[in-house]
């Protein structure tokens, strides 16, 4: 297990080493210039004080040249100067980081008990009415693009029946310190629903399947003739055999689950580490763009290693070694 570990500290590292590297090779290749994207704001900038701007930020080197001023100030753990916001790097993410977090660590839990419920209620009821329904539910969603859903809830629930706010983190013009836990609450459920609802899909098909393997094997059906009610079956059988894969497979859903809380965040206006990332990449600021790159790569391999652990405890021969992981 150490050895295995060690071996995925090492391709994190090369990871975030090529992503960095893609990054920055990558904003240098669009259109963009970061200096034209500030000064857009400040037309009263004179083309001598753009000259000193591109200085002080070090635009004026070359790629290869600000990428290693740049990864040798994050080897003394500085993410360097966001161009956009003039404040640190790190203390915008960690202002947006808890926003973000929030709004998937509740998608991911809600998604993978309601996907897990629906697949397993789907297997138990295979072939019936139900069945079909949860199937063409699984199937319409993994269908739609995150960004329609947010729209499509947005217009019924904000627009039309206006029973919650169309976006932001908390009414416009009110202080934090006037802010309730209600509004934070009201504003939240649509974005965190959105999540919940594309991530149902995933567990919920997978789960249905496993559990129609289960509902197959001999001790199961040993067990219907003992005269064990279907409930005495999912409980002492079916739960314990599926639902470690199922949470394995709701850990490898973390990189669709910060993918999709970027399209979210951004037809919310909710001010997360996703719209973040989208503001930075669209106006050019790579300090910002790259932090938020390399925290989000941590969080996706966290959530594979997870993964890959429990997959380990539930498949012995990866253990073995008999199958590569």
């Amino acid at each position: 297990m150490s050895q295995k570990i060690l071996m995925r500290f090492l391709r994190m590292i090369t990871l975030m080493l090529g992503l960095s590297i893609l990054t920055f090779w990558l904003i240098h290749l669009s259109p963009i210039d970061p200096v034209n994207a500030y000064a857009v704001s400040d037309t009263s900038m004179s083309q001598e004080q753009l000259e000193k701007l591109k200085e002080y930020w070090g635009v004026d080197k070359s790629p290869v040249e600000q990428y290693f001023s740049w990864a040798g100030a994050l080897l003394h753990g500085d993410f360097g100067m966001s161009k956009l916001y003039r404040v640190p790097v790190m203390d915008i993410i960690k202002s947006r980081a808890m926003t973000s977090f929030a709004l998937m660590g509740t998608a991911w839990l809600l998604s993978g008990v309601f996907g897990y419920i629906l697949g397993a209620v789907a297997a138990i009821k295979r072939g019936k009415l139900l069945d079909r329904f949860i199937k063409w539910y699984s199937y319409v969603l993994v269908s739609i693009p995150t960004f329609l859903l947010a729209l499509i809830l947005l217009l019924v629930f904000a627009v039309w029946l206006e029973m919650f706010p169309i976006g932001l983190t908390k009414p416009i013009g009110l202080v934090d310190a006037d802010v309730t836990w209600a509004d934070r609450l009201r504003h939240f459920i649509l974005p965190a629903l959105t999540l919940s609802l594309l991530g149902v899909a995933n567990i919920a098909m997978h789960t249905r399947e496993k559990m129609i393997d289960i509902l197959n094997t001999e001790y199961v059906t040993f067990a219907r003739a003992r005269g064990e009610t279907t409930w005495e079956i999912f409980k002492n059988h079916g739960f314990r055999n599926s639902i470690i894969p199922a949470i394995s497979i709701q850990f490898a859903y973390f990189s669709e689950l910060f993918g999709g809380s970027v399209l979210a965040e951004q037809v919310f206006a909710y001010p997360g580490l996703g719209s973040t990332l989208t503001t930075a990449g669209l106006k050019g600021d790579l300090p910002l763009l790259l932090g938020i790159i390399l925290i989000a790569s941590v969080f996706v391999f966290v959530g594979n290693f997870i993964a890959d652990i429990l997959n380990t405890i539930v498949d012995p021969r990866i253990k073995r070694g008999d199958i590569r992981c």
